[in-house]
């Protein structure tokens, strides 16, 4: 629950010893955040379930924060505001699926993300990649996205009524992701001789993650009609990236091995620990402390 700020005293002002408040009444009523939560307050019963969970709020955490790398440094303001309000839809999706995820045994969402040591995050390479330049961003986001979509529009199928309530919001906003990545995608690839190379060069350098995403593994098994299996997405997602690479005849990647990443095991990216240091720094040297 966010805490109240409290408002000053009425005919005077907070730790002000001339009775003037420079900021004005900046109180707020407490609230309860879980509430904007999608799912509602349903605790998952399966630890299958919650792994999934786990799995798919930990790809939306980490893709946030990359995303925040990119605040106050985009290459224009509109661009410093859409990704930033990306990040913060992949926020809300993480802090619904991590909510669900720690119901299990008792963890909140913020357990979840600050007090995990990185072996036990099981987020996907892709996610976890460096910002690299802008280009190498748009690239990622073009493949994360296109997948994310896919994966929310069947996960709203689920028999498991709070991951499909989940996929369901989440899917509208990850829309919103896709045409954003792939109106970039035209432009960087349709712009300048140097946006062109730079946007290829990013293109290849992610392409070879997009693999881990489609591995079927026995979780998968275990939660027929509650998951989508990852491989049933594969034909989806290479069909729309090639569609989308073609408008600009941008060769789909072919020649470049699939990489050995293993998130899901807890295997992370070389970048994944300080990107995660950076994280939870904060909660870590203050624990327990609010605003």
């Amino acid at each position: 629950m966010a805490e109240p700020v409290e408002a000053p005293d009425a005919g005077g002002h907070r730790d002000d010893p001339h009775g003037v408040d420079p900021h004005g009444d900046v109180s707020l009523d407490a609230r309860e955040l879980s509430a904007e939560l999608a799912g509602g307050e349903d605790r998952a019963s399966d630890p299958d379930v919650a792994a999934y969970a786990m799995r798919l709020g930990d790809d939306a955490l980490i893709l946030a924060q990359n995303l925040c790398g990119w605040v106050a440094r985009a290459p224009e303001l509109e661009e410093d505001v859409a990704l930033g309000n990306i990040a913060l839809d992949l926020l809300g999706h993480a802090r619904s699926l991590l909510r669900y995820a720690g119901s299990h045994d008792g963890r909140s969402e913020d357990d979840l993300a600050y007090w995990r040591d990185e072996r036990d995050f099981r987020s996907a390479w892709l996610f976890e990649l460096p910002n690299g330049d802008f280009a190498h961003t748009i690239a990622r986001q073009l493949l994360a996205s296109t997948y994310l979509l896919e994966l929310y529009r069947e996960l709203a199928a689920s028999t498991d009524p709070v991951l499909s309530a989940v996929a369901a919001k989440a899917e509208k906003e990850v829309d919103y992701h896709r045409d954003h990545a792939v109106q970039w995608t035209l432009r960087l690839a349709g712009g300048t001789d140097e946006s062109r190379r730079r946007f290829l060069v990013g293109l290849d350098d992610t392409w070879p993650y997009l693999d881990e995403l489609f591995r079927d593994e026995p979780l998968h098994d275990r939660l027929e009609g509650v998951a989508v299996r990852p491989s049933t997405l594969r034909g989806r997602v290479d069909d729309v990236l090639a569609a989308v690479l073609a408008e600009e005849d941008v060769p789909v990647p072919s020649s470049i091995p699939a990489s050995s990443a293993g998130g899901r095991q807890g295997r992370h990216h070389p970048a994944f620990g300080p990107l995660l240091g950076e994280m939870q720094v904060l909660a870590r040297r203050h624990p327990g402390a609010t605003w």
